[in-house]
């Protein structure tokens, strides 16, 4: 990068709590404007626990997840008080069905043992007999979610807090919802009323969802149970990779440039797997339960703790690699179109008060953008890529145009239903995730495209190398253009002041 390039760096992990365990215990026991979890069992009830899915954290966490850690402390206590009609539902949503080997990594062996087919299981937002409405909010938003939890006498949310835009509400009435509910806010008009999808109280995604979660709550008894983890996404032996490489020791340089030659000479999949065999170490932050928005407000405040860093002022140009990994492509290949939601939704919006970048500014952004697609896990998104975003990439005509058809074709339903493929409403949402950042940024050129048709469907301009990018991006920039690079990963949000 050039002189002058201001370069974000994420803060270091927090210190992770000493006994995780107890704090769990003394969450359940000391919820936020809620009675303790055992002061809500009785013997003979039935009990519904919705769980995170595979697409938190990122990347996948190291065992045990502190999902089996919260699993294990509730079911002893469910036990204790004579609590047997148990079922547990991983709260996919429309996402793609977890594998069981997926579970047990999250629930661990004991547990996925005990449960797993007939009483852990995926939810399913197609299964006609299986969802419920359960209200209406006043702008007509339709509440409609798993028939099992709505019909329980409990509900209780098992939730992993990555960043601020999830848990919340989102858990149970977005995780254990259907395409009717979804359709109220995963829309275009919504999207381009998000300011920051990661600032809640500037996010009309956010607005949406409090409002649906409001009538889930008043229908349902859902005890909430949310854990924060710190950035500590690297182990032994790429720890390294969370320096800033002017901090890097003599034998930590040298293991980078190892890593770069070998990274530049091996296929994709190797270069995936060298990072997929190191999960990661994250350290448990914090443990909060209770009533939703009580408990969430605090697991938001540890969240900003770790990921926002104090920026002043705005860039012209913005620039970012894309991860290997996102919420969608846990255990396969980043497709094109999650390229573009990586770099004009997450990317873009991991920031609070004004964006990084300034209206109509640059995004340059590094990847391959190879056209190639896992056809188990996103088989409905190569048809939106290839075949209707030749026809237009306006979210809009996407949305009014094919979206209901699609998402009810029955051959993408059944891959859904019965195999691991996402819902085929899913490539759509993808697309409309972009939308804030589309209508914002001027241009976004990639640098190391393997191709030109990818980038150039995408909306995308193409350079060779850095240089000739930040050349391109000066054409329509000042003429001492301000420069900001984001160092991600680790995960960092910037708290902007203009």
């Amino acid at each position: 990068m050039p002189p002058g390039t201001r370069v974000i760096y994420p803060k270091k992990p927090l210190a992770p709590l000493k006994d995780v365990d107890a704090a769990i215990r003394y969450a359940l026991n000391h919820p936020y404007n809620s009675d303790p979890l055992h002061a809500k069992l009785r013997p003979g009830m039935k009990v519904v626990i919705a769980i995170d899915d595979i697409s938190l954290p990122l990347p996948p966490m190291k065992r045990p997840d502190v999902r089996e850690r919260v699993l294990t402390v509730v079911l002893e206590m469910l036990a204790d008080h004579g609590v047997e009609d148990v079922e547990m539902i991983i709260a996919t949503s429309v996402h793609r069905r977890m594998t069981g080997e997926e579970i047990r990594h999250i629930v661990g062996d004991k547990i996925f043992k005990a449960y797993y087919p007939d009483r852990l299981y995926n939810h399913d937002a197609e299964d006609p007999k299986g969802m419920k409405e359960v209200g209406t909010t006043e702008q007509g938003e339709v509440v409609e979610l798993n028939r099992k939890a709505v019909e329980s006498d409990l509900v209780i949310y098992v939730n992993l807090n990555l960043v601020p835009m999830d848990g919340g509400h989102k858990s149970v009435t977005v995780g254990l919802c259907g395409y009717k509910s979804l359709m109220a806010h995963h829309n275009p008009s919504t999207m381009r009323k998000c300011h920051s999808y990661m600032d809640p109280k500037s996010s009309a995604l956010a607005d949406s969802v409090n409002r649906m979660g409001k009538i889930t709550n008043k229908n349902l008894n859902v005890f909430t149970i949310e854990t924060t983890v710190n950035n500590n996404m690297f182990d032994r032996p790429l720890e390294f990779l969370h320096k800033n490489e002017d901090d890097l020791t003599s034998g930590e340089k040298t293991a980078l440039k190892a890593l770069t030659f070998t990274l530049s000479r091996v296929p994709q999949p190797a270069r995936q797997a060298i990072f997929q065999r190191v999960p990661s170490p994250y350290g448990v932050t914090g443990v909060f339960a209770g009533e939703t928005e009580a408990a969430h407000e605090h697991t938001l405040a540890k969240c900003n703790e770790q990921y926002m860093v104090p920026i002043k002022g705005q860039a012209d140009i913005l620039v970012s690699g894309i991860p290997y990994i996102s919420p969608y492509n846990v255990n396969s290949f980043l497709n094109p179109l999650l390229v573009s939601v990586m770099a004009q939704g997450y990317l873009f919006n991991l920031y609070k008060g004004s964006p990084l970048v300034k209206k109509g500014g640059t995004m340059i952004i590094c990847h391959p953008c190879t056209d190639e697609f896992d056809k188990n896990h996103h088989a409905p998104y190569i048809e939106f890529v290839h075949n209707l975003l030749p026809e237009t990439r306006d979210a809009m005509e996407l949305h009014k145009r094919y979206e209901r058809k699609f998402a009810s074709n029955p051959a993408y339903i059944q891959m859904y239903r019965t195999g691991n493929a996402y819902h085929p409403a899913h490539p759509f949402f993808m697309w409309y995730w972009g939308e804030a950042g589309r209508q914002h940024l001027g241009r976004v050129i990639v640098v190391g495209a393997d191709n030109e048709y990818i980038p150039k469907l995408l909306g995308y301009e193409t350079a060779r190398t850095m240089a000739e990018a930040l050349e391109m991006a000066k054409d329509t920039a000042p003429q001492t253009p301000q420069i900001t690079m984001m160092h991600i990963p680790p995960i960092m949000m910037a708290e902007v002041t203009v």
